[in-house]
């Protein structure tokens, strides 16, 4: 299996892209994690799209990467692998992917994501430590992690 990837802008992006990055948030993040919540935040304007797609065009893969923010770190987020195409390592890869991202982009900056706590030890081998304790972001146990050395 080949994923093609792609870094765009909000600007960047076509409108087609932007209907399927739309979908399969959605249909992960709050359909398949019956978690009703502002999908739509305002921040996509903003952030870099990494997008994995396989040599037919379809996304199996995408996260994106907000600018520094007042806290002065790049923060990725919306991590999301389809999910007939999990368990093969795409997670880690769009992990690797996005830091890459973020060095080439924001050198000398930190990364941070908010993570869902049952991710922490996939996170963890990724070169990420909790920086807070577990809390509650829309239904859902969080973490916010730093990324604290090199995977």
């Amino acid at each position: 299996m080949t994923i093609h990837w792609i870094s765009r802008s909000f600007k960047e992006l076509d409108l087609d892209l932007f209907h399927e990055v739309l979908r399969l948030r959605t249909d992960v993040f709050v359909v398949e994690q019956r978690c009703a919540y502002a999908e739509l935040d305002g921040q996509d304007p903003s952030a870099l799209h990494l997008v994995g797609r396989l040599s037919d065009g379809s996304l199996v893969a995408y996260a994106r990467l907000l600018p520094p923010q007042e806290d002065g770190h790049v923060h990725i987020g919306r991590v999301v692998v389809r999910p007939d195409h999990r368990g093969q390592g795409l997670g880690r890869e769009t992990m690797k992917r996005s830091l890459d991202l973020a060095a080439r982009e924001y050198p000398d900056r930190k990364v941070c994501i908010s993570a869902q706590a049952y991710l922490l030890e996939f996170y963890g081998s990724l070169g990420f430590s909790a920086c807070s304790s577990v809390y509650d972001w829309d239904g859902i146990p969080h973490v916010d992690m730093i990324l604290s050395g090199p995977a």
